[in-house]
C-alpha cells in the first residue's frame, strides 16, 4: 500500500533533484538529498525516544531547519507533529503540552515547563542529540486521513483548542495553492513569517519543497534583512502579514531596493488596506491575497495573480478544491467544505460539533459578501476574534484573565483599528478596588503572550448588556 503520508516528500524530492537546495539557512543550504538524510536520522532518534504511530512530537522555536526536519521526520513515523507559537507565555504553553499529550519537545534554548512525561531537547543540543544511535523506525503505513498536525488556536471560551490537520488536509491544500500560483522548481522562497502558523507552513513552505524550489527561511522578521535577503538570494516569491507589508513599504530603502526578482507577494491573515496593495503595484510588483484559517489548512479563496491588478482588497473566488457558500446568501457567514478542511479539534468534541453545520459545512465566523463574478470580499467577524500583527486575539482569552485580576469586577476586550498592527486590543474594565493601567498590564503579561495584552484600559462604572445579561460590544465599539 502507497504511503500516503506528507513525511515522505523530502525522500521523494531528493529522487528527482538530490543537488538542489532545499532550505537556506544563515547562508547555509541544505540539498534535497541531506535534508532526506537528516530527516531519516531524526526519525531514528524519535523512535529510539519511544515515539510511535499516533504519538505527539512538539517544537517550540523561531524559524530554524530543525522545525522543517522535526515535521517531516515526526509524520514519517505515523506521529503527530505539535508547533507551539513561542510568544506564548509558560502556563499557554503548559496547557498546549497538557491537551496534546506530547511526549517529546524539541525547543529553543528558553524556559519550558517540567513535563516528566516529556522528552525535551534543546536546538543547542540538538545536533549532538541527533547524532546518538538510533533504531530502525517499525514499518508503518501512513494513510491520507491520518492526522499529521495539530495547531492550537485560541478558543472563544479562552482555552486553546487543538485544529487537527490530516495529511490529506495538507496534500489538497498544497494542490489547491500550486493551482493558484505559478511556483517553479526555480523558485527562491522567503519564509520570514513563523512556520508555527499555517499560512507560512501550508501555502509557502510545502508547495516550494514539493516542487524543488529553495525555502529560504529568517528566525525572525527584520524590515532591512528582508531587503538584503532579496537581493542577495533573488528571492521570487514570500508570503507575508499586512503588518509586514505595510513596514516594508514605509521603509527609507522602499523607493530604491532591488525588488526585480519578485515574482509575486502574497498576503493573509487580515484583511488588506486597498492602498497599501495598490503601493506595490505602483512598484511593479504583483500582490495575491486569500482568506482562510488554521481549519482549512488554510486556503479558502485566492486572488491568483492575473486577477490581482484590478481587484484590489477582494479576498478572491474559492480555491480549485473546496466549495465556498455564503448563509445567510448576500451578505453573510462564509461555510466552507473539501477535503482541506479539518475534521474537528484534538480530544475535543464539543467544539468539533459548533464548527459544522448539519450538513456538514465548516463554519468559519466570518461575514463575506460575494459580487456577480464570484469574488468574495471579507467584510466582518461573527467571532469577536480579532487579528493583530498576523497574530489572532479572542477577547474571551483575555477577559477571562483580567477576571483573575482581585481589582477587576468585570472586563470587556474589542479589537480597534491601528495603523501598524492592524488591530489591537482596547479593554473597558469596571474596577472593585485600586489598579491603574500599568498594573494590569504587568498583570497580564505574566500570563499572555504580548500582542494579546490591550493596548488601551478604560476604565468604566459599568458595561452596556442586553436583558440576557449579555456584553454589547457592538456599544463599546461604537464608543471605541
Amino acid at each position: 500500500m502507497l504511503d500516503e503520508g506528507i513525511g515522505g516528500w523530502p525522500a521523494r524530492r531528493a529522487r528527482i533533484s538530490p543537488g538542489r537546495t532545499a532550505l537556506l539557512f544563515e547562508d547555509e543550504p541544505t540539498t534535497y538529498a541531506r535534508l532526506a538524510q537528516r530527516v531519516a536520522k531524526l526519525a531514528s532518534r524519535l523512535s529510539a525516544a519511544g515515539v510511535r504511530k499516533g504519538d505527539r512530537v512538539a517544537y517550540l522555536g523561531p524559524n530554524h531547519p530543525a522545525f522543517v526536519e522535526t515535521l517531516f521526520a515526526t509524520t514519517s513515523l505515523g506521529a503527530i507533529f505539535v508547533p507551539l507559537n513561542f510568544r506564548l507565555t509558560a502556563p499557554e504553553i503548559e496547557h498546549i503540552l497538557d491537551d496534546s499529550g506530547a511526549t517529546v519537545l524539541i525547543h529553543a534554548p528558553r524556559t519550558v515547563p517540567d513535563r516528566p512525561a516529556v522528552r525535551t531537547v534543546t536546538l543547542d543540543d540538538y545536533e549532538t542529540w541527533l547524532a546518538e544511535p538510533g533504531e530502525t523506525p517499525a514499518d508503518v503505513t501512513v494513510a491520507a486521513d491520518d492526522v499529521a498536525l495539530i495547531l492550537y488556536t485560541s478558543g472563544t471560551t479562552g482555552r486553546p483548542k487543538g485544529a487537527a490537520l490530516t495529511h490529506a488536509n495538507l496534500l489538497w491544500n498544497t494542490f489547491n495553492l500550486l493551482i493558484g500560483v505559478d511556483v517553479g522548481g526555480d523558485e527562491v522562497t522567503l519564509v520570514t513569517a513563523p512556520l508555527f502558523h499555517i499560512a507560512a507552513l501550508a501555502q509557502t513552505l510545502l508547495p516550494t519543497l514539493v516542487k524543488g524550489g529553495c525555502a529560504l527561511i529568517t528566525p525572525s522578521w527584520d524590515v532591512d534583512g528582508c531587503f538584503d535577503l532579496i537581493e542577495r538570494h533573488r528571492v521570487t516569491w514570500m508570503f507575508g502579514v499586512t503588518t509586514m507589508y505595510a513596514t516594508l513599504a514605509a521603509s527609507p530603502r522602499w523607493p530604491s531596493a532591488d525588488l526585480s526578482s519578485v515574482r509575486s507577494v502574497m498576503c493573509g491573515g487580515a484583511s488588506v488596506p486597498e492602498e497599501l496593495v495598490r503601493t506595490y503595484q505602483r512598484r511593479g510588483l504583483v500582490f495575491c491575497q486569500g482568506y482562510g484559517m488554521t481549519e482549512t489548512a488554510p486556503g479558502v479563496t485566492f486572488l491568483e495573480a492575473r486577477e490581482s491588478g484590478g481587484r484590489a482588497g477582494s479576498a478572491g473566488v474559492p480555491v480549485f478544491f473546496a466549495d465556498v457558500r455564503l448563509e445567510p446568501p448576500g451578505t453573510g457567514e462564509v461555510q466552507v467544505k473539501g477535503s482541506n478542511v479539518t475534521p474537528g479539534y484534538w480530544r475535543n468534541p464539543v467544539a468539533t460539533a459548533a464548527a459544522f453545520t448539519e450538513d456538514g459545512w465548516f463554519r468559519t465566523g466570518d461575514l463575506a459578501t460575494v459580487d456577480e463574478d464570484g469574488h468574495y470580499r471579507i467584510v466582518d467577524r461573527l467571532k469577536d476574534m480579532f487579528i493583530s500583527g498576523g497574530e489572532n486575539v479572542y477577547p474571551a482569552e483575555v477577559e477571562n484573565v483580567l477576571y483573575e485580576h482581585p481589582a477587576v469586577a468585570e472586563a470587556a476586550v474589542i479589537g480597534v483599528p491601528d495603523h501598524k498592527w492592524g488591530e489591537v486590543g482596547r479593554a473597558f474594565v469596571v474596577l472593585s478596588g485600586d489598579a491603574g493601567d500599568d498594573e494590569l498590564r504587568r498583570f497580564l503579561l505574566g500570563r499572555l503572550a504580548k500582542y494579546k495584552v490591550p493596548v488601551r484600559f478604560e476604565f468604566v462604572e459599568r458595561l452596556p448588556r442586553t436583558a440576557s445579561g449579555k456584553v454589547r460590544k457592538a456599544d463599546l465599539r461604537t464608543g471605541a
